[in-house]
Order: C-alpha cells, then structure tokens, then sequence
C-alpha cells in the first residue's frame, strides 16, 4: 500500500478535480468583476456582449439569477453576487456570461460597459487605525479584550512599569492570498433527482447546504462532489461565487455549466488573510522571567464586516506563563476583498510579532533565546485552571537545538566568505481542536470494508488516514479497506480546517468499527448462524469461537449477506472542561545575506514537533514541511499590494512572490510522538497547520542574528537590509 493512496492517481493526472467533469450539453460561465473599490452600480451595458457570436445569457445585478444569501451555523451568513448594486471592493463579481466556449464568455465579459456613482474608498490599513473598533467576540465566544492581573496590580500599565526590562514594539504583516493551485471553480448540472455539484471545497455537506439555501431548495437535492481538492488552506471553507453563480444558471438555462475564477480573479473574487498592525509589550525581570504581557491587534475586515484575525488571542493568550496579561483585537474596516480562514489564521501572523518581539527581550537581557522561552513555558493558559493535556515542547526545543547545532550559534552570527550566516528560533503552537463528525464503516461478504464520510481531502492525505484507522480499528490489512470521502451523500465527516480532520474522523472511526464488530458477532451466535449460542470473539478480521474460525466475509456469505454497515460519530465533550490542548513546536533556521547585495537566502530549516500520535509519518512529515516553506514564504516573498484605489497591483502569480525550489533548503522535521489520549481515543492532534507558525519570525530572528538588522514586518525585502 503506498504511504498516500491518491498517489498514483494524482502523478498519472487520473484524479479528477471538479473542472475535470465534461457534460453532454456543457455551457461555459465567466465572472465579471468591479473597477471600483466603493460605490454603486449606475448601469450596465451588456448589448454588445448578448450579440456576440456564442452568448447564451448574461446575468448582472440589474438581470440578475434567482438566488439569495444561505446561513451556517459555522460561518452564518454568506455573501452572494449579483444581489444588489452595492460595491464593496476591487474585483467584487458583478456579472456572469454564459456561453458556449469558455473563450466566447469571456471575450463578450470584456464587452461589457459597467458605469459606477463612486465612493471614497478607505484601502490603507494604517490610515484606520485611531477608529478602529473593537473587534466582535470570536467563534469560540471570546471577548475581544481581556485582562488577566495579579491581585495587587491595578492595570497592565502598571505592571509594565513596575517591569526592570521593557520591550515595547510593533509589527506589521502583510495580505495574503491562499493561492491553492486549483482555482475556484464548479461544474453544476441539474438532472431529475436536484443539483450535482463538482467543486473543490472543505466540506461538501456544508457546501451543499450553503447552495440549497441560496437557491431556496431542500438540501437533500444537492449533491455536492469533490474527492479531490486541488488545496484549500482554509479558502474553500464557504462556497465561492462561481459555484452560486453556475448552479444557478444550470438551473435558468436547463444546461450544465462550468465556471472557474480567472487567477487574477482569485485574488480579489475569494478571500485573503488580513493584513495586522501589533503592538506588543513584554515586561520581565533581569533573569527573563515575564511580569506582564500586551498584545494590541489591529485587522483588515472587509467594509460590510467578515473574519477578524484573532492574532493576540491565538498566541499571547496561551503561549507563555505570565501573571499580567492584557489583549486588544480590533478591526478596520477597509473597501478591500473580504478575509477568511487562511492556514494558521492568528497563530500565524500573531507568532511573527510574539516570538520577534521575545528574541529581542532575549537581546536586551543577553539570555539565550531557547533558555528565556524554556523559563516561560506556560503549564496552562493564563487565568485558566486547565493545564495542557500534554506538552513535550521542552523536549522539542532539546532535540532540535541539538539537531540543528544551536550551541554552535553566536550572538553575533558568523561570516562565510562574502555572506553572514545567522540563526534563529520560534516556538510554535496551534489549538488541538476536533469537529463533530460522523463516519460510516461497511464490512463486505468479499473480506474488505469501506469507511465512508463526507469530509474532504485537500491534498492533506485524509484518504489514506482513513484507510490506515479503518484498518488498524478493524484488525486488518489497509489494502482491504476502501475509503469514501468528498460527497455530501455521505455521513457527515466535518470540515478538513483547523487541523481537525485526522481526530475527528479517526474518532468517529473507532467508535463505527466498534458497532460494526459488535454487530458482527451478534449475527455470528444469532440462533440459526454459524456460531449459534457460542461464546464468539473477533481478531485478525476473524470470529472465533470454540476452535473455529470464520473471516467476517465468510461469515457474510454464510448468512446469506452482501454486507455489514454502521455509523459512528464523535464530537468534542467533557475533556474540554479539564484540560487545555494545542500541538507544540520548535522552529529552526539558518539565513545566508550576502553582505554587499543583502540578499537573503534560507540554508537550512527544522522544525520539531509533538502533535500526539503520527498516523502516517511521510505525508505528516510533508504537511510540516509545506507549511514551514509558507513560513519562508511569509517572511521574505508573500504580500499583496495595495493600491490607492483599492486593486491589487501584484494579484497575479508574476507579481505575487512564492518561493519556488531554488529558495527551499534544506528541510528537516522531527517528531516528539506522545499520543494524547486525553485528547481524543486515537490520540492525535493537528498537523495541517503548525508547520506555518513561527517560521516566519525564525527567519525575521535568524536575519538579526545575522545582520544586527531588526526588521519588524513581512515580507522582509533587500531594502530593510541596506542599512
């Protein structure tokens, strides 16, 4: 069995994504988007574009589909195009062609005479900040300001004061976009039983969900599908405008539709995570040991309200022990693309500003950053009473700094010839969370099972974690077990976000083999079965039972069976009120700047975490390893910038930066497995994400340790270094 099951079909291009499909009838929709960043639609000339040779339909706000906006319990409600004449941003979608050739929608789109009653726009970050306000609480119901004092300390202030070394700094990063290699797209098709939908998402339940809502349907008449996700990092968590819009017009039209966002339309027609503003401030003692922490966030939201980064919340708020801790999230609404979930959402940002700002109180005290970190290690949250399930992130520090040569390191850097060589270092850390989910194991009469569930796969190697617990939940090999995910047909698995697929659906696993089993071996001494009135087990994929043995297929087959099936769900419980959990990390790196050009090149990386238990160590390792190349990434290439009038001048992959093999070193990940049970049965906690956290400010560190160069935003450029 290879270590990924989809393997095979991805390097032989047999995995079919949802723009794969080809129907009889097929039509071709393309999205028009705004010029504007605020303002109202004054007309829409589309004359030329119905006349042009191929054009079935053409849809705007003043002939608009028949849709409207779905509600979620997760993410309430969400926007959907061509409902008003309201402009809110860039690149907004406004309008939709639907013709017979890709190239004839999208030639009549540009045909298309849009005029506008324009707006000022508010685009820069900076310019909102003295009237912010205070964010809302988040999804977990947290306020956005919170104050954690020692009893005899009247404000944050004062404790600060009363703190021998200060570091007061602030730090900036930039907008991101997701830039998952398969765009948003979605191929709709009606037929007699409802809707059929081929579109990457993360949970096609819920996606089938937000589209029958839009539609004004029953959601069990749409039937979403998407086994294969071409990436996702938390930007297909909410359906996407090209999906509303061609389920719609399959249904005006009677026609299947195909629609895909153009890749400069992804930038803008999507999400992004925000661009952050944070203030933080660490007051200690003269050993390193923190008095008091501030953490002031300020976020990009879009002007009509959305997603907020809960940066101070996702780090300061758990990471180091400390008895004043004060935290302030707002937000500034701005007339740019909405914000989203994007991979670590908090925890990523969030960390570049905690873990820069303490290697700098690391600087001023002259403690070595990894011994100040150890010193603080937090035993639980501040101000809450629930310690860590289990935390090894001394022992990842430990193995990593012996690993990665740390007491080689000097405070100073070195030189090699014409570069400097520094080092630097991060904690990293991401919540342990689980989703309500539900999964459905079947025993088959020809000895295999098939474990089936909703959840999706995008890229994260689901597929092959559900075959793996299938078969060890089952007690046999994992070439017989078959996995089904990615339809909303299917028990509901959960949303693959948040690191939360591998123990949700591992749980919900446990819980259907042991049903099944059970069930199993009451048919096997039922009156009249082949084991009738004995005393049976189960083991090896066999019952047993008085010197005989029958396979769970043979018993089938005896019993006249083609197959056994049972569902198993699991959901977060009681063990949230006695403990706290997250998944820990050490973060290691090495830069190379070239003393006279001040380019920067990233030579080696490592990361060591403990993340529970490893279910399948070669995609886990590459999962780590993709996310801490995003942390290279973030710090030196990702950032999207914004123009006066609100477009991005840089919203495509030639003027979008990513790292590409030739800025990738060499990457090391380690794994410090100590399964939590406490967690959750099976043990394991979240991979998905942590590999990006603190990265990014490791390389910020290593750069100063380099260069003396203290740069306090990313992405970091050869220009913050010619000093």
């Amino acid at each position: 069995m290879p270590s990924r099951l989809d393997s095979p079909l991805k390097v032989t291009g047999q995995a079919r994504y949802g723009l794969d499909h080809d129907l009889p009838g097929m039509t071709y929709g393309y999205v028009v988007v705004s010029t504007i960043a605020h303002g109202e639609i004054a007309a829409m000339d589309v004359t030329a574009a119905t006349s042009s040779p191929g054009v079935i339909a053409v849809y705007t706000p003043f002939e608009p589909l028949d849709l409207r906006s779905p509600s979620t319990p997760m993410f309430g409600e969400t926007w959907v195009p061509l409902r008003d004449r309201e402009v809110a941003y860039y690149g907004q979608p406004i309008g939709f062609v639907v013709a017979e050739t890709f190239e004839q929608a999208r030639d009549a789109a540009g045909l298309i005479e849009v005029s506008y009653h324009e707006r000022p726009a508010l685009t820069s970050l900076r310019d909102g900040l003295a009237e912010a306000p205070d964010a809302p609480p988040s999804m977990g119901g947290e306020p956005p300001s919170l104050d954690v004092l020692a009893p005899d300390v009247e404000s944050i202030e004062d404790a600060l004061a009363a703190s021998p070394v200060v570091v007061d700094r602030t730090y900036t990063t930039a907008t991101q976009n997701h830039a998952a290699m398969e765009p948003h797209s979605a191929v709709a098709a009606w037929g007699p039983d409802g809707l059929v939908l081929h579109s990457g998402n993360q949970m096609s339940d819920m996606q089938a969900a937000e589209v029958a809502g839009a539609l004004g349907l029953d959601p069990a008449s749409v039937h979403a599908v998407n086994p294969f996700v071409g990436g996702a990092f938390g930007g297909k968590g909410q359906t996407s405008a090209p999906t509303f819009l061609a389920a719609a017009a399959a249904k005006a039209l009677g026609r299947p539709v195909k629609a895909a966002l153009t890749r400069e339309q992804v930038f803008t027609a999507t999400a992004n995570r925000a661009a952050t503003v944070q203030r933080i401030s660490l007051g200690a003692d003269h050993d390193g040991t923190l008095i008091a922490v501030r953490h002031d966030s300020w976020a990009a939201t879009p002007a009509g309200g959305g997603f907020v980064e809960p940066t101070s919340h996702g780090t300061s708020r758990e990471w180091y022990a400390t008895q004043n801790l004060s935290l302030r999230q707002k937000m500034v609404p701005l007339n740019l693309p909405p914000t989203t979930f994007m991979r670590a959402p908090g925890e990523a940002p969030g960390s570049f500003a905690l873990e820069s700002a303490i290697d700098e109180l690391a600087v001023e005290l002259g403690v070595d950053p990894i011994e100040l970190r150890r010193r603080n290690s937090s035993t639980a949250p501040p101000g809450k009473d629930l310690q860590w399930s289990a935390k090894y992130l001394d022992d990842c520090f430990r193995i990593g700094a012996q690993r990665f040569g740390w007491a080689e390191r000097s405070p100073h850097g070195r030189t090699d010839g014409d570069w400097l060589v520094g080092m630097g270092t991060a904690t990293a850390m991401f919540p342990a969370l689980r989703f309500p989910a539900t999964v459905e194991v079947t025993l088959r009469a020809d000895d295999t099972a098939v474990v089936s569930t909703s959840g999706a796969d995008p890229g994260t190697g689901l597929r092959t974690v559900l075959s793996l617990v299938g078969a060890e939940s089952l007690d046999i090999a994992p070439d017989r077990v078959t996995p089904r995910l990615g339809d909303s047909s299917l028990p509901s698995g959960g949303m693959s976000g948040g690191s939360t697929a591998t123990a949700s659906a591992g749980t919900a696993i446990m819980v259907a083999a042991t049903k099944v089993i059970d069930e199993l071996l009451g048919l096997a001494s039922a009156a009249g079965a082949p084991f009738d009135g004995a005393d049976v087990t189960y083991e090896d994929g066999r019952v047993l039972a008085d010197g005989r043995t029958m396979s769970f297929g043979e018993l089938l087959r005896a019993l006249g069976r083609e197959s056994l099936s049972t569902t198993g769900s699991s959901a977060p419980g009681e063990e949230r009120t006695k403990h706290s959990f997250s998944s820990f990390g050490a973060q290691f790196c090495e830069v190379r700047v070239h003393r006279l050009t001040r380019e920067v090149r990233v030579s080696r990386m490592l990361g060591v975490f403990d993340a529970g238990r490893i279910i399948n160590p070669q995609p886990a390792r590459s999962q780590l390893m993709g996310g801490m190349i995003w942390g290279i990434s973030a710090a030196l290439h990702e950032g999207l910038e914004v123009e006066d009038s609100g477009r991005f001048a840089n919203g495509d992959f030639a003027g979008y930066l990513l790292p590409v093999n030739a800025d990738v070193p060499e990457v090391d990940v380690q794994f410090v497995e100590h399964p939590d049970t406490l967690h959750n049965d099976l043990g394991a906690k979240g991979i998905g994400e942590i590999g990006a956290v603190g990265m990014a400010a490791a390389v910020a560190n290593a750069i100063h340790n380099a260069t003396g160069t203290r740069v306090r935003h990313i992405p970091i450029t050869i220009e913050d270094l010619l000093d």
